[in-house]
């Protein structure tokens, strides 16, 4: 067993088990940088996207909920509060991404409506129901740094490749808010210092060997023979 890391040795540790298979790499992602895909292809993400995110606040207010410290519970809080926008509700993110759906030639009612109108596909029902397991009924450690710096983390590094092949295509950045407010919010790891919270880090620091055991258990997969 190794020594128990730091915090910002711990974080850096959840980012480098991140990099290797981040959407940075996923060729959705780098046809987006490139600017390969049309209007109309993002905004059909657009749709998909919606459905994820709309269901952000009310998991992010489940994890509040479940959070036993102060600490934990205003970060948790100031993430919402951001993602809602109470007093200024025309700037909430899932407002932000249907106005970016609009540019794209896809109406409100269109994206709100893609649930029902059976539009959404398996892969995203997924991922909403992956974020409520992680808010609702996963450990804290791994409902934190899952959701800030597995999927929240993501986006300051790949958000920004967007934006630039969209300027590109001729939209504006008044038109690409909703990217630019996912930069902007995480300025020097904001999203994953709620891995610091007392009810987390220590529960953290009492598994730390988990990231050595998936290793090994990595490595000894690669050269174990196929069963047939």
């Amino acid at each position: 067993m190794t020594d128990r890391l730091s915090f910002d040795e711990f974080v850096k540790e959840l980012e480098n088990a991140r990099k290797p298979k981040g959407s940075i790499k996923h060729p959705f992602s780098v046809a987006w940088a490139n600017g390969e895909l049309t209007r109309e292809q993002l905004g059909m993400w657009a749709i998909q996207h919606f459905y994820y995110i709309d269901a952000i606040p009310p998991q992010f207010a489940a994890l509040y909920s479940r959070m036993p410290d102060m600490e934990g519970r205003l970060m948790l809080l100031d993430n919402l509060i951001g993602e809602d926008m109470p007093d200024a509700p025309g700037k909430s993110h899932p407002q932000l991404l249907l106005n970016f759906a609009a540019h794209c030639g896809f109406a409100s009612d269109v994206v709100v409506a893609a649930e029902e109108d059976g539009k959404i596909l398996p892969t995203t029902r997924a991922m909403r129901a992956w974020i409520w397991e992680l808010a609702k009924v996963r450990p804290l450690e791994q409902a934190c740094a899952g959701i800030m710096v597995a999927l929240e983390g993501q986006l300051p590094t790949l958000y920004p490749t967007y934006i630039d092949a969209m300027r590109k295509m001729g939209f504006t950045d008044e038109q690409l808010e909703f990217f630019h407010v996912h930069v902007e919010a995480d300025v020097e790891h904001a999203d994953v210092d709620i891995v610091a919270a007392p009810s987390v880090f220590p529960a953290i620091q009492g598994h730390q060997d988990a990231i050595e055991r998936h290793q090994r258990r990595h490595h000894g997969n690669e050269h174990r023979p196929r069963q047939r």
